[in-house]
């Protein structure tokens, strides 16, 4: 018998205040993991699911309701749900733990599926050259500046965090700015993927973060994979307990 497929999916960006259509994509991404629920053994998403996520003691952001209660059909039926936190969710804590049932992760992990090899995460972070965005990823993850945000009210802090979203030079407008590929040798995910191949053997690099879905392979036996997103292109990878197609949700 095959094994049941595991699904990778990332980007969906829920709550966006630059987006007009957060509702209808939310309904979307629920109508696919609904379908997906009926031969899946796990899914796996990959970040930056919502724009933004905070968790204080006793209050979670509204909204994103339906997809909070597609994930706990998930777990309450026995399938794994994992979250890796992106940039935009880093913040995620035991609430979806405590409530949804999902495992958590702050950080990439190597898994073996059906005896192959995955190096799977959100992939931010990735260029040692670009200082500047690891000092603010290292700043923002920080148990210092999670405890002080805390201080803000709730009403205040999504003000806040909504208003950094929505003046950001890549995502405005009701768009979000996708670059084009750059090419093997200036794509920072790819570069990483390289080097984690001179050190030991993965079939299968799964990330998202790029917004842009990509299949690219790094030698006979290894592929990095891009989730792509749930804004523009509806894309996801399935692994079929042989292969990982990157597949568009229609």
């Amino acid at each position: 018998m095959s094994p049941r497929p595991v699904y990778f999916l990332s980007d969906a960006h829920l709550g966006a205040p630059f987006l007009p259509d957060n509702r209808e994509r939310e309904r979307r991404l629920v109508a696919f993991l609904d379908r997906a629920a009926a031969d899946c053994q796990a899914i796996y998403l990959l970040g930056d699911m919502f724009d933004f996520w905070f968790e204080y003691r006793r209050v979670v952001p509204r909204g994103h309701v339906r997809f909070l209660a597609a994930l706990a059909r998930y777990t309450d039926a026995g399938i794994p749900v994992h979250f890796f936190a992106g940039n935009h969710d880093a913040w995620a804590s035991d609430y979806l733990a405590d409530e949804c049932g999902i495992t958590l992760h702050d950080r990439n992990e190597f898994i073996t599926l059906n005896g192959k090899q995955f190096l799977v995460g959100h992939g931010d972070g990735l260029n040692p050259a670009d200082r500047k965005y690891l000092l603010l990823r290292r700043a923002f993850r920080s148990p210092l500046l999670r405890r002080s945000f805390r201080l803000l009210h709730p009403d205040a802090g999504v003000r806040l965090a909504r208003a950094c979203s929505s003046r950001s030079r890549e995502r405005r407008d009701g768009v979000v700015k996708i670059h084009p590929y750059r090419g093997d040798d200036d794509e920072s995910i790819v570069i990483y993927c390289k080097q984690v191949l001179q050190q030991r053997r993965v079939d299968y690099f799964i990330f998202g973060h790029r917004h842009l879905p990509v299949d690219v392979p790094l030698s006979p036996h290894s592929r990095y994979i891009n989730t792509g997103d749930w804004i523009t292109h509806f894309t996801y990878a399935r692994f079929d307990g042989n292969a990982v197609a990157l597949l568009e949700d229609r």
